[in-house]
């Protein structure tokens, strides 16, 4: 890698006239020099594009008919040209040294690292959390490499888009994000990238996830349960797919087969749940409890994957 490699910073936004001007100045006071700031604007309907006229030269501004989160993203890395490529929702904030710290950090663990991931700080309007204790991640170290990404990404959400920085020749061979799915495809891609090799990590939030008022994908995946479940099976299926056609065996095939019986007996009962028939409904309400009491026992146990970390690269000198 170059000493200051260009980094891209890509925003996807949608009616977010309220919240956009926060996101672009997040990225352009960040104590990294080398990045260039990519909005996608994906239909608004709002004043988002007026707000983005104020920065004239300093970003680009690409507009497109609307093609949801994931075809704003990939427009945003086929018009970028950055080494590293970078995401921020439009209603998110980078801290100033977010680029900075991973950028130092992947120069430091070498070509064979695909990505660094740092911890987010998710704001609610009455309470707060990481994204890190959100996802059962506790590192015992501020920054190193994550040895088993592929068994924890098998068995739970971590929050990624906000917090991740690529290398552009991992994200192309990847395919980008999965424009077919409706919802999680921000947990397809981590799921893909999870079988490249070890991540590097922060453990200090670098970033700020906020609670919109407005409308949000976020929102949109809890309001359409029986959607957000249907692609949930769709990820998986997917993800046991590539791991057998790539060889890919051991305990996080495990834990991928696990997970994708339990999105489909969770789709089943949400279905039943809706039904008009009382008893139905009432049992698929049930089998929906049962699940939850399920995961709630799978993360107690001694099988629940914890986060393996090192803070030693031998060859790169980490």
């Amino acid at each position: 890698m170059i000493r200051d490699p260009l980094v891209s910073a890509i925003i996807p936004t949608y009616n977010r006239a309220s919240f956009i001007s926060d996101a672009v100045d997040s990225v352009l006071k960040q104590t990294y020099a080398n990045v260039e700031v990519i909005v996608v604007d994906d239909g608004s309907t709002d004043a988002t594009l007026e707000q983005l006229t104020k920065y004239g030269s300093r970003i680009r501004v690409v507009t497109q008919d609307n093609r949801g989160p994931a075809g704003a993203r990939n427009r945003g890395i086929a018009m970028s040209s950055g080494e590293l490529i970078a995401f921020l929702d439009s209603d998110d904030l980078w801290l100033p040294s977010k680029i900075d710290r991973q950028v130092a950090l992947l120069q430091r663990v070498g070509q064979s690292v695909p990505c660094c991931l740092c911890n987010i700080t998710m704001r609610w309007r009455n309470k707060e959390f990481t994204s890190f204790e959100v996802a059962w991640l506790n590192p015992p170290l501020e920054e190193g490499l994550w040895l088993n990404v592929d068994d924890v990404l098998a068995t739970r959400f971590v929050l990624f888009n906000q917090g991740i920085i690529v290398r552009r020749p991992v994200l192309e061979r990847l395919g980008g994000f999965d424009e077919s799915i409706r919802f999680l495809e921000d947990y397809d891609l981590p799921l893909r990238l999870s079988l490249e090799g070890p991540w590097s990590f922060i453990r200090e939030p670098l970033v700020v996830w906020r609670e919109s008022a407005t409308n949000s994908v976020y929102k949109d995946t809890q309001r359409e349960d029986i959607c957000t479940k249907e692609c949930m099976v769709q990820v998986f299926e997917k993800h046991i797919a590539n791991m057998r056609d790539r060889y890919h065996h051991g305990i996080s095939q495990d834990y991928v087969s696990r997970e994708l019986k339990r999105a489909r007996r969770k789709l089943r009962a949400a279905k039943m749940s809706r039904l008009s028939s009382w008893g139905a409904s009432t049992l698929g309400n049930s089998l929906q409890k049962i699940e939850q009491y399920r995961s709630a026992a799978f993360r107690r146990s001694p099988w629940f994957p914890k986060m393996t970390v090192s803070g030693s690269i031998n060859h790169n000198g980490f």
